[in-house]
């Protein structure tokens, strides 16, 4: 076993419990204090992937994560998707539920579309009231707290008259739902503002980012990897946490460690490596 990952009186650390890892966690049950999946991948009745996902939660507290309710969509919730997560919620009882302050859906033609993407939304009133509505309806209907994550996004909007952090803390505020802080998702973001000459220092510019979030709403961490192609930065999930992201992790710890042991997690979606290394991550948000 790769590092130190027994309990200790350090914040919960997770990992995002991908395909390629379903039979190495069941048959090694490393001491994980809980496991994270994509909500949509277990929405079908039945089935291999739900009956794995079962056995998953017999050993470990289970966060599901969802990538579809587009929460920030001017034409409002998917019935349909909302159903079944309502269904999955009462089946796995997780621990935590959350998705992105994000839009996706949309009408075109006449006919309702999904872009199947994480689409960024401005800052300002406009959009803060479609998002609060939304979150508020899933809230509702999940009869539980909802997180909300912050996202990466690669463009920004001139609509926009205020900053993330008010934009967020003023949805906590309105609907009463907590935060899924993405670490890696505020650096990539600090990142492409330099890249586009509207930041000087990235770093100071995140650590600014964590002191301006209302400590009290944030109710997981994301940790993840991402790749710079020169013109842009991208949240890919796909390789180790960088050494700037820990730097900007512990400073948000030390901010939170008033508040909550706020749980973290791990993700790695793309490129996934062996087993091994995931929990070489885990065990190093363990120690920090």
């Amino acid at each position: 076993m790769p590092r130190d990952l027994q309990p200790s009186k350090a914040a919960p650390v997770g990992i995002g419990w991908r395909h390629a890892h379903y039979g190495e966690l069941l048959e090694a049950l490393p001491p994980l204090d809980f496991i994270e999946v994509h909500s949509e991948n277990f929405f079908a009745e039945g089935g291999a992937a739900l009956a794995v996902l079962r056995q998953g939660r017999e050993h470990y507290p289970v966060s599901l994560h969802g990538v579809g309710l587009a929460l920030g969509s001017a034409v409002g919730i998917d019935a349909w998707h909302l159903d079944q997560l309502a269904r999955l919620v009462e089946q796995i009882e997780p621990i935590r539920v959350s998705d992105h302050a994000c839009f996706a859906r949309g009408q075109v033609a006449g006919q309702q579309v999904h872009a199947a993407d994480l689409l960024p939304i401005p800052f300002n009133s406009a959009a803060l009231d479609v998002l609060c509505v939304n979150v508020q309806r899933v809230q509702e209907r999940l009869k539980r707290q909802l997180l909300v994550e912050n996202l990466s996004a690669y463009v920004s909007f001139s609509s926009s008259d205020r900053v993330e952090t008010d934009f967020l803390n003023a949805l906590v505020q309105r609907t009463g739902c907590g935060l899924l802080v993405d670490v890696n998702n505020i650096y990539v973001n600090a990142l492409n503002e330099q890249l586009a000459g509207r930041c000087d220092d990235p770093f100071q510019a995140c650590l600014e980012w964590i002191n301006n979030i209302a400590p009290d709403s944030v109710g997981e961490l994301h940790l993840a990897g991402h790749i710079n192609m020169g013109d842009v930065v991208i949240d890919d999930h796909g390789s180790r946490v960088c050494a700037p992201v820990w730097q900007i992790y512990r400073h948000a710890q030390e901010r939170l460690a008033g508040i909550a042991r706020v749980p973290t997690l791990i993700e790695w979606d793309t490129d996934v490596p062996p087993f091994s290394v995931l929990l070489d991550e885990a065990a190093l948000a363990k120690s920090a």
